[in-house]
């Protein structure tokens, strides 16, 4: 079986200059994707000032309507009334349900290993 040549039958000139010269590929596709990222800014920009806006007006209008409605915040309220809602917690005892009939106190019994006769 014959080893296959490393070049190919019909290479053409810029074939030839690509594989002598890779730069002359690399460098002009490296610098087309910076100067896109650069020439694609104010696009995306343009998106998110919109989004922004949006959410601001938003925040505006709530903060009108919300601002009468406040509650104060006092702390002395916030720990008497979750000391409230421990000691209810603490009141309840557990109690266990009665089981059926024949059941075992601690469910169902292990089944024994069968004895082989030798």
């Amino acid at each position: 079986m014959g080893v296959f040549d490393s070049r190919p039958l019909n290479s053409t000139p810029l074939n030839n200059r690509l594989r002598k010269s890779p730069l002359l590929f690399g460098v002009p596709f490296v610098m087309i994707m910076v100067v896109a990222s650069y020439a694609l800014v104010p696009f995306a920009q343009t998106k998110y000032e919109l989004q922004d806006r949006r959410v601001l007006n938003v925040t505006k209008e709530q903060e009108l309507g919300l601002e009468n409605r406040k509650r104060k915040f006092d702390i002395r309220e916030e720990y008497f009334a979750s000391k409230l809602s421990a000691k209810a917690a603490e009141d309840w005892e557990p109690k266990r349900i009665e089981r059926p009939a024949g059941t075992p106190e601690w469910g169902v019994p292990p089944h024994e290993p069968s004895r082989k006769k030798s």
